[in-house]
């Protein structure tokens, strides 16, 4: 699948109900066929006409936005940051998934935290922290240590030059169907679905120097 112009609309690697009962079917609809569509049509319109452009992939257009053209680089900061953060939050969620991280991902876990639970209270309070909308991130350094930070709205944490591991979106639409305004309930259903293989692998592809 084209990491490039027109940028497709990914879809769920899971049906919309398979993350039930943590997050419900009518939610992954909307936040996926919805949300994300909304996204990924307004990064292609503002894309369009400027065809110099299109041969970049998502991460480059986010990296560096700043040497976009100054009308294009809010559109696609936005939008662009919405796609981004929404596959990668999609991804990130697995109903078959284990329940904890593995091998050299969870042993940094410990080492970081003191343990997998105290990691889970410190990702819980910093998803509670984002003021309004945004997503609490694990990631990696390029030496592999690890830390959580959380991002405003539609940014990414790619502009930090860090390996995102793990997301939970926490705008209102992403759970607002099923938990109401109780975030925390949320953030604990979301622990039941987080695809922690994924994560995994992907902290065994970062390479250090």
């Amino acid at each position: 699948m084209n990491n490039h112009y027109p940028f497709p609309l990914i879809p769920l690697p899971y049906d919309y109900t398979a993350l039930e009962p943590h997050i419900d079917g009518l939610t992954m609809d909307l936040h996926h066929d919805r949300h994300l569509k909304t996204y990924v049509d307004n990064l292609n319109a503002a894309l369009a006409p400027y065809p110099q452009y299109h041969s970049w992939t998502l991460e480059q257009l986010l990296y560096y936005a700043d040497e976009l053209p100054k009308d294009l680089q809010t559109p696609v900061l936005h939008n662009g940051g919405g796609v981004y953060n929404h596959n990668f939050y999609f991804a990130g969620m697995s109903p078959t998934s284990a329940k904890a991280p593995v091998g050299a991902l969870a042993d940094s876990i410990n080492a970081t935290f003191g343990s997998f639970d105290k990691f889970k209270d410190a990702f819980k309070t910093a998803a509670l922290s984002v003021f309004g909308s945004g997503y609490a991130w694990l990631v990696a350094e390029a030496d592999k240590s690890l830390k959580i930070i959380t991002t405003a709205n539609q940014d990414t944490p790619l502009p930090q030059n860090v390996y995102p591991l793990v997301a939970i979106d926490v705008w209102e639409h992403a759970y607002y169907l099923m938990h109401y305004n109780l975030r925390a309930d949320y953030i604990d259903d979301w622990f039941g679905v987080a695809n922690w293989d994924a994560a995994s692998a992907l902290y065994g592809q970062i390479a250090t120097s």
